[in-house]
């Protein structure tokens, strides 16, 4: 059946374009007799708007761009879902993208989202973009006044809005938790030191052990690459002194972890307590179950969604931009225990 359209609409009703355009837009510039009579047309001859049309004259596309770095880990989905939640109530789509940590492919997206593709951006950066610390792709879309939000991994070079973690803090209490436990020799294990959150725990960790006077040793920092054998950096790692404590610091590490002490003949929570980052399904149905710091990723995944249309709608310019600031919370389960 072919598609009724505005012209058709006007034509029966002897009116401009114009007029049935303001009327199905429930303008009050129309009479509401009229106005009733043309929805009901509109509607009996499902009539639908042009949007291709209509953004090319709005020079609107309601599409938003997110770009994530990992999308096995589940906080990124978190994310991801409480983005989509309000971009559909305000009426926009999304065109979500992966950098899988590649500094290179997060450019290459970049690219492709600028130049008037999206009408705005929600990214958390990519670990070796970070690490190589280059953020002119991200300058060259503000330069194109396109409205941007950066999440967990951000760059303080960038001027734009941001929703950060307290990554710190998260460090700081959890640590300060296995110590409260009665845990005296605590490890962490990374796979996302070059990462600015995973740099942030770290400090937090450094931080805790200093304020209960225990010295730092860097030895029981276990930093994962992405070739590495974690069961054979777990090896030295446990035989390097005992270990009471281990902090992973995302879940995927977490799990394998709590796997591998196990298979090692340790007992959880009894011999070494764990905690990850990251209160998604695995760290609840794994056994034990893992005590886990939630960084509320659906909640920041709203924020950032509403401070990128709140940018949009208003057409405010980019000059400074805001930070929000995410609190985390420990969910306590069977995986830690006190000594």
């Amino acid at each position: 059946m072919k598609k009724i359209t505005l012209k058709e609409i006007a034509r029966y009703f002897n009116v401009s374009i114009s007029t049935v355009s303001k009327a199905i837009n429930d303008s009050h510039e129309i009479s509401g007799e009229l106005k009733g009579k043309i929805q009901r047309f509109a509607k009996e001859n499902k009539y639908r708007p042009n949007k291709l049309a209509l953004n090319l004259r709005q020079r609107k596309t309601k599409t938003i761009g997110v770009v994530v770095p990992n999308i096995l880990n589940y906080f990124f989905t978190q994310v991801f879902s409480g983005i989509e939640k309000v971009a559909d109530r305000e009426g926009y789509n999304l065109l979500s993208c992966i950098s899988d940590e590649s500094y290179e492919k997060e450019v290459r997206t970049l690219g492709f989202l600028g130049g008037g593709t999206v009408d705005g951006l929600i990214i958390s950066m990519a670990e070796e973009t970070q690490f190589r610390n280059r953020v002119d792709h991200f300058q060259h879309l503000l330069d194109e006044q396109l409205p941007l939000v950066m999440f967990d991994r951000v760059s303080d070079e960038i001027l734009c809005d941001k929703v950060i973690v307290d990554d710190f803090e998260a460090g700081f209490k959890t640590t300060k938790y296995f110590l409260n436990l009665g845990c005296r020799t605590v490890a962490v294990v990374t796979a996302i030191d070059h990462s600015s959150v995973g740099k942030l725990r770290v400090n937090g960790y450094k931080d805790a052990l200093e304020e209960a006077n225990i010295p730092y040793d860097d030895q029981l920092v276990l930093r994962i690459g992405r070739k590495d054998d974690l069961e054979v950096l777990m090896s030295f790692l446990l035989n390097y002194r005992p270990i009471d404590g281990i902090m992973a610091l995302d879940e995927i590490t977490a799990v394998e972890v709590l796997r591998i002490i196990k298979a090692r003949g340790y007992r959880v929570p009894e011999d070494i307590s764990v905690i990850g980052f990251t209160n998604g399904k695995l760290s609840r149905y794994v056994t034990p179950a893992l005590t886990a710091v939630s960084q509320h990723g659906t909640f920041l995944g709203e924020t950032a969604a509403k401070l990128l249309i709140e940018r949009i709608e208003s057409k405010l310019p980019m000059a400074t931009g805001t930070t929000k600031l995410i609190k985390t919370s420990l969910i306590v389960r069977d995986s830690t225990k006190k000594v």
